[in-house]
């Protein structure tokens, strides 16, 4: 019997591939003088031209399926910002991709769905914009949710080690398994993605995101402590957190509460969560709830989020019941 999905697959992981490369094309371009000046021009044209490029693969597929994406083309249409219209319009034509302004903004604008659809695509351009501009993780994160539910996804993480060069690309179909493939060697054999088998905390490996206000370090670190964990917590942003758990190079990734009535996105999370348990990891909220997709375009029944390789869930859980949260 033919496996579900696999055109849906296919589709999500040339959407990903495509607009990896665009945005690698322009990270390059980052000078530690516009860091200085807090420049976040690249990002912002990076952002539109992967959403442009992502949008257009998939309704080249499936023209009539929706898609609730992180930007809407708005102020990119204002006549003051003509300059990042026509840098993002080069950077889409020179990756390959033929269009036109008007076609750009259109391809932006498909992805204002609000994730009310039985069948749509969630997408988040660039995971991890600060590490974007730092050269270090992000993401291009891709999902399918069909009847709430997550089916397919495709994670590309195009600064993470892989073998011998850097840029993995994740990808899972439900029931199917997770696997990666290198970034820039689509056509290789895929690997299967599998989560470590540490099932003594003290062993165990945590990431957590760059930012505090992402996640709540200091709960983090009392939770390192009653785990046993003697080693720093790893951080890096982005949705690669995810692919980290899932191939086995941590076992823990919290994202913790900074502050009360914060609803995380789905589009940070939805790739990232069907590749991590694909691989056999597990993930929940704080309070030991499954991530609930059904809610729109914001994890609104959630708080928090807990990622483990599974074995570890319940010790990471007992000690997160214990923290305190605003």
């Amino acid at each position: 019997m033919p496996q579900a999905y696999q055109s849906e697959l296919a589709t999500a992981i040339a959407a990903v591939i495509a607009a990896s490369k665009i945005c690698r094309a322009v990270q390059a371009t980052i000078t530690a003088d516009s860091l200085e000046k807090k420049d976040k021009s690249p990002v912002t044209i990076a952002d539109y031209a992967s959403q442009a490029v992502i949008c257009k693969i998939i309704l080249d597929a499936f023209r009539n399926d929706p898609i609730v994406g992180e930007e809407d083309a708005g102020d990119l249409r204002e006549p003051a910002n003509q300059l990042f219209r026509d840098r993002t319009l080069h950077e889409i034509t020179s990756s390959g991709t033929p269009a036109t302004t008007d076609e750009m903004l259109a391809w932006i604008d498909s992805g204002n769905h609000d994730g009310t659809a039985n069948r749509y695509w969630t997408l988040d351009p660039i995971d991890g914009t600060k590490g974007f501009l730092r050269k270090e993780q992000f993401a291009v994160s891709l999902a399918l949710l069909i009847n709430k539910r997550i089916e397919v996804a495709a994670l590309a993480c195009p600064n993470l080690p892989m073998g011998s060069g850097s840029g993995a690309v994740f990808y899972a179909v439900r029931g199917q398994g997770a696997f990666v493939i290198p970034l820039d060697q689509p056509d290789a054999k895929p690997v299967a993605v599998k989560v470590s088998k540490i099932s003594d905390p003290a062993q165990a490996r945590m990431c957590e995101s760059v930012e505090s206000g992402h996640s709540a370090h200091d709960q983090s670190a009392i939770a390192l402590e009653k785990l046993g964990i003697a080693g720093e917590p790893v951080r890096m942003d982005s949705q690669a957190k995810y692919g980290a758990v899932a191939r086995g190079d941590a076992e823990i990734y919290l994202r913790l509460p900074t502050r009360k009535g914060y609803e995380e996105k789905i589009w940070d999370h939805a790739g990232g969560v069907l590749v991590l348990e694909e691989a056999g990891g597990k993930v929940t909220d704080i309070d030991g709830h499954p991530l609930d997709f059904a809610a729109g375009s914001t994890l609104k029944n959630n708080r928090g989020v807990v990622v483990t390789n599974g074995l570890l869930h319940d010790a990471v859980m007992a000690v997160v019941k214990t923290l305190k949260f605003e």
